[in-house]
């Protein structure tokens, strides 16, 4: 078990004295350090588990993300429908092995401390992220959220098969759009606590009853102290799970 410090158990605390009922999670750069989807983006290329027209298309569509001319929504779904054709089973064990290889040594423990303690509260606890449903799955298995509770970015499978057909892209409004969905048969469609770090989390943060700016971006940090909401900084110098 992780030894946690004095100020990561007052954060602990603060949080599971709101007595939340549900609570929504960012992922990258909010459960751990480095952006996940990225990383797997990257490695993946290097793997070869695309083909070669498809490595070519992506990194020149990424190339115009990166120059401001596409939008964050639609390269989020570009990087999730390019690996259309495949068998989904082959990209879940390859993004199983990028998180465990790149990623699990990244986890904030006090993150995992946390949402561990939320749950056993009671408190119905959600991931929400714009990187692709796969790369999350593979984290959530080390926080123990189930798949029934991760919004992400999809697409629709057929006979194992993955298409290019996106079902959501959870980034910006997209993520309240998804809690609101994925709540809706729940006397309040909102999250008691959100937790993000990054411009695409304001919506989601700003929709619920109680933000925390989770190691936030500049920009975040900028929107947070306006706001009033929470800031916490993780502990960046911790060894892997």
């Amino acid at each position: 078990m992780t030894r946690l410090t004095q100020p990561q158990n007052e954060f602990i605390a603060s949080v599971l004295s709101l007595k939340p009922h549900v609570a929504a999670f960012d992922c990258d750069g909010t459960l751990w350090s480095g952006d996940a989807g990225e990383g797997f983006y990257s490695w993946e290329m290097q793997q070869g588990l695309v083909s070669e027209p498809v490595k070519q298309w992506v990194r020149s569509r990424h190339a115009a993300y990166e120059a401001g001319q596409i939008a964050e929504e639609v390269m989020c779904g570009e990087v999730v429908a390019m690996h259309c054709g495949l068998h989904e089973e082959v990209v879940q064990q390859a993004t199983d092995t990028y998180f465990a290889e790149a990623i699990a040594k990244n986890i904030f423990p006090e993150m995992h401390a946390l949402v561990e303690r939320l749950q056993a509260s009671g408190c119905d606890v959600w991931a929400v992220s714009s990187s692709s449903k796969w790369v999350i799955r593979s984290g959530m298995r080390y926080f123990g959220i189930p798949q029934n509770r991760i919004l992400a970015t999809e697409v629709a499978i057929e006979n194992g098969i993955i298409t290019d057909h996106l079902i959501q892209v959870p980034s910006g409004p997209g993520k309240p759009e998804a809690i609101r969905s994925a709540l809706k048969s729940s006397p309040d469609d909102r999250p008691d606590c959100a937790f993000g770090n990054a411009i695409w989390d304001r919506e989601m943060l700003t929709m619920s009853k109680h933000a925390f700016a989770i190691n936030p971006n500049p920009d975040l940090k900028q929107i947070a102290l306006a706001s009033g909401w929470t800031i916490y900084q993780p502990d960046t110098n911790h060894e892997g799970r």
